[in-house]
């Protein structure tokens, strides 16, 4: 009701306004007429990225992830991704798990920011990174992906594609998402197959 009495100048704001994963799922919901008039109006590499992430099946890991994360790469010293860090932070769904990428986005390791911040601003992020790492598959389904934060306790988890390059990160608050739809179809059918006193 609110998309039909706004302006698209209006829609467009809160769209732009939105964090990545979220805007996806607003416009999985909008009509196409609109969803196509928000697209216009959207930068073609933004607009790009969000055609992508809109053609994979709702139940999987790639419909669930954002990109906005920190990635670094393993030549950079800890002052480097410190400096990297600050500069990007505040687009990034989250800071706390930072994503080391080689050459062709491949996921090669994770560092801490907590590692960062006592680690002496010399050393290589390579040095640092944990190279044994958890991590999803884009099509993985989405209850393996709750099962995994459930299993692991992560605020996030790297989203990877079959040649294990990097295309986004799931946060822990997208998950418990999928743990409570989970939780309500398994009421709902349990509901309707116990017979009632």
């Amino acid at each position: 009701k609110i998309v039909e009495v706004i302006t698209t100048k209006e829609l467009n704001y809160i769209v732009q306004e939105l964090d990545f994963d979220d805007k996806i799922d607003i416009l999985e919901e909008l009509p196409a007429n609109i969803v196509n008039t928000i697209l216009e109006n959207t930068p073609k590499e933004e607009r790009h990225l969000i055609n992508s992430f809109l053609n994979y099946p709702d139940d999987c890991a790639g419909s669930l992830m954002t990109p906005e994360y920190i990635s670094l790469d393993k030549d950079m010293t800890v002052a480097e991704a410190m400096a990297h860090i600050k500069k990007e932070g505040m687009d990034a769904e989250t800071i706390y798990t930072c994503y080391v990428k080689d050459w062709g986005r491949k996921l090669i390791g994770i560092v801490s920011l907590s590692t960062l911040v006592v680690a002496d601003d010399n050393v290589k992020i390579r040095d640092i990174m944990h190279s044994d790492f958890v991590y999803l598959n884009v099509y993985d389904d989405q209850e393996e992906v709750a099962e995994y934060f459930t299993k692991y306790g992560f605020l996030a988890i790297p989203v990877v594609d079959k040649e294990n390059r990097l295309v986004g990160i799931i946060t822990v608050d997208d998950a418990i998402d999928v743990m409570q739809e989970e939780t309500e179809e398994d009421f709902s059918k349990i509901s309707a197959i116990t017979p009632n006193d």
